[in-house]
């Protein structure tokens, strides 16, 4: 019995669909996002009262430097940043500074760290750091990707 030659394998050549299926990969992962600029310096003045944060939500961007002047206007109270610890105490008619650079994307809560009456547990704020640019590109990754899909599914021959 004789073999058989063994078959080439066929390669499918690059369409133009394929084609700008990979410029729009490449574009998405190299062209810098608009929108993204560079750091700002915010300088944030935060007033601590029985029982509320003025104001109760910060918003920044990543790489940004928050400069907080903290004060209490009527007991002492405290400053806890979650995830960057941060922790400052003030009296009232003082106030504390403290500088940091937001390094890390998305929802931080900050509360008094110091009990200052019968609400004091409900003394909460909000630091919202973004937007985050990985997100976005995997979701234009992902937008590419549903298109790639449905493009592919267009040229099947139905059964």
């Amino acid at each position: 019995m004789s073999q058989a030659a063994p078959v080439p394998a066929q390669r499918r050549p690059i369409t133009a669909g394929r084609a700008i299926l990979l410029v729009l990969i490449v574009g998405v992962l190299l062209v810098p996002i608009p929108g993204f600029r560079t750091p700002q310096t915010h300088n944030i003045v935060i007033d601590a009262s029985q029982f509320e944060f003025s104001p109760a939500r910060l918003t920044v961007n990543r790489g940004d430097i928050v400069q907080v002047t903290l004060t209490a206007s009527d007991v002492v109270h405290g400053f806890f940043l979650d995830g960057y610890g941060i922790d400052f105490r003030v009296e009232p008619g003082t106030s504390q500074e403290f500088t940091f650079t937001a390094d890390r994307s998305g929802k931080f809560r900050y509360r008094c760290s110091v009990a200052c009456g019968a609400l004091h547990p409900f003394m909460i704020g909000e630091l919202v750091v973004g937007p985050n640019e990985l997100v976005w590109r995997a979701s234009a990754l992902a937008a590419v990707a549903v298109g790639a899909m449905l493009l592919h599914a267009r040229k099947r021959p139905s059964a």
